[in-house]
């Protein structure tokens, strides 16, 4: 169906998803081809940089804090009381393969507490820090909200373990500032936040991207649905349905909801639909539930921006069971095969590149357009899938697979959780987004992507090739290179982790070394537009060792009509005339 949308409508969400930038996919043990769970995660940001965060385990003594900072932002926001113990962290999976992604869906901005010092971020790294499962993670997040105050807008959180995976949907409940009697000071009485964790059920996958997917969800009937009330029941195995007891309370008190309790849906009262979540969100998660579900096809007009239409589920049983390398390809989505493909159209010039350059609303004549928001984008700073395998000692069983830059032009590398260090291509502190370092992954592979976006459908085969055989061959390793560990960890496990050490370390550092040469060698085949001969990498010259002249492939036929419908008949040849 065709889809109207009015000045208006563009106005409203072009405000709204400026900045939304992120995409997260959650498989469950029965949906993967080999048992183990997995969730992906984006960190889309024209300032996010790419490198691997690290998190030392730790005791602390008795009155030791810990500084929150805004992780928009970095300023300082509080400090918090640390735990007796806390686990180490990789990235965003910690020893005990809990791993934690979120995408921000803003939801009503009334509802952002001003007063509160735990953003996302911090309650990302604080949950892993303090949580052996999934489900600690969810009441660690909740417990520090209702202490502390949330800080930011609405967020999802994918939260698994080794055994299971929840989606999380959290938003603030905004400023009421009374006097305190004691401290005579104005304190915020609806400190806290409002939320609802619904785990996936098993043989299911889920996704999200900046839009809040949960709608209606069971009551609490202390069997398989409980609210935060009787967190002393979370344990029980099933309990699928988490939810903070005053999510439908406070949204009356607020005017939002004036329905029957079962009536009640999360995302349309805290984050209320409109065209710009549908296209540059939720078409996110059809393009991958398309890829693996053949009766995807209905939702596609919804998804487009036709609101009209039926929601799509918060989770399905996918055809056929999901590999990891299954995971690493959605990432690198950009529509492609549908009528939406972004390498097809005018924006994509004459070498079918599918990203386009933010703003992602523009003007022309006083309209406003919009650019496509898909999986793939330039402006990643870093992406990751988890991988929790339940058959293997936790630090061997956790792998965060991570990748710099462009989920497109980027190589997924192995980090087993079990590690004792970081090295040095990916570390923190080797540059930053506005500090250019020549040993840092991050910088490497945006040099590659950069000279890839000037000749995107002649330079990218090269690139995939290479992308290719690492990922295949990483993929590969893992079987022997848990062997050899889990031998070791029997007598050992410490000498266990110096072998996951070195062998995530000499991966990560063999790969940036093998794209710095791609690079070199993309430069010298196509410089100036041209095309270097060239046979298994090597380029060719004639039998006196000069090089063979280059081939001219100039511009597509596509590209060519556009040209002369432009400019008529003033570069046609005089024969031509």
């Amino acid at each position: 169906m065709k889809i109207r949308i009015t000045l208006l409508t563009i106005m409203v969400f072009a405000l709204s998803f400026q900045g939304i930038t992120c995409t997260n996919y959650l498989v469950t043990k029965g949906a993967s081809t080999d048992g183990s769970t997995m969730i992906s995660y984006a960190a889309d940001s024209h300032i996010r940089y790419g490198e691997l965060y690290w998190r030392p385990a730790g005791d602390w003594p008795e009155g030791s804090m810990i500084t929150l900072y805004d992780r928009g932002t970095a300023k300082p926001m509080g400090q918090i009381p640390q735990p007796p113990h806390t686990y180490q962290v990789i990235g965003f999976m910690n020893e005990h393969q809990v791993a934690i992604g979120e995408t921000t869906f803003d939801g009503r901005t009334e509802l952002v507490d001003t007063t509160g010092i735990v953003d996302y971020g911090s309650l990302m790294f604080l949950a892993l820090q303090r949580s052996k499962t999934a489900r600690e993670a969810i009441q660690v997040i909740a417990e520090l909200v209702e202490k502390y105050g949330y800080a930011s807008s609405g967020e999802s959180f994918s939260i698994a373990d080794a055994n299971e995976v929840w989606i999380m949907e959290i938003i603030g409940k905004g400023n009421r500032m009374v006097l305190d009697k004691k401290s005579k000071k104005m304190v915020n009485a609806d400190k806290g936040a409002v939320w609802v964790a619904i785990r996936i059920p098993d043989g299911y996958i889920s996704a999200h991207a900046n839009h809040a997917r949960i709608t209606g969800f069971p009551l609490e009937n202390g069997k398989t649905s409980i609210s935060s009330k009787n967190f002393k029941l979370l344990n029980q195995p099933d309990i699928e349905v988490v939810y903070s007891h005053d999510v439908i309370t406070f949204a009356r008190t607020k005017g939002l909801f004036t329905g029957k309790d079962s009536e009640f849906s999360f995302s349309d009262i805290y984050a209320p639909l409109n065209f710009g979540a549908a296209r540059f969100c939720e078409l996110r998660v059809w393009a991958m539930f398309n890829q693996v579900n053949s009766q995807m096809h209905k939702y596609y007009d919804y998804a487009a921006g036709a609101l009209d239409n039926e929601r799509m589920p918060l989770y399905i049983m996918p055809d056929r069971k999901l590999s990891v390398h299954d995971l690493m390809n959605f990432k690198r989505d950009y529509m492609q095969g549908t009528e939406l493909d972004m390498s097809q159209d005018i924006g994509a010039g004459p070498f079918g590149l599918p990203y386009r350059w933010r703003p992602l609303t523009w003007k022309y004549e006083g309209k406003e357009y919009f650019n496509e928001r898909v999986t793939a984008t330039q402006q990643t700073g870093f992406s990751f899938i988890a991988q929790m395998r339940n058959w293997l000692p936790d630090h061997i069983g956790g792998i965060f697979w991570f990748g710099v830059d462009d989920a497109g032009s980027t190589v997924y590398m192995p980090f087993y959780c079990g590690i004792q260090s970081v090295t040095n291509c990916v570390a923190e502190g080797n540059g930053d987004i506005l500090t250019y370092s020549e040993t840092a992954a991050f910088w490497v592979f945006n040099r590659v992507a950069h000279f890839t976006y000037l000749f995107y459908n002649r330079v990218m085969p090269d690139l995939r090739e290479l992308q290719s055989e690492l990922e295949t061959q990483f993929i590969a390793e893992i079987q022997e290179v848990d062997r050899k560990a889990l031998e070791m960890y029997k007598s050992d496990p410490d000498r266990a982790r110096e072998h996951l050490t070195a062998y995530s370390g000499k991966t990560a550092e063999t790969t940036v070394a093998r794209w710095r040469k791609l690079g070199e060698f993309l430069l010298v085949k196509y410089l100036d537009g041209n095309v270097k001969k060239e046979k298994d990498g090597e380029f060719l010259r004639n039998p006196w060792g000069y090089p063979q002249s280059p081939s001219f492939p100039g511009y597509p036929d596509a590209w060519k009509q556009k040209v002369v419908e432009q400019t008529g008949e003033r570069l046609m040849t005089p024969d031509a005339k």
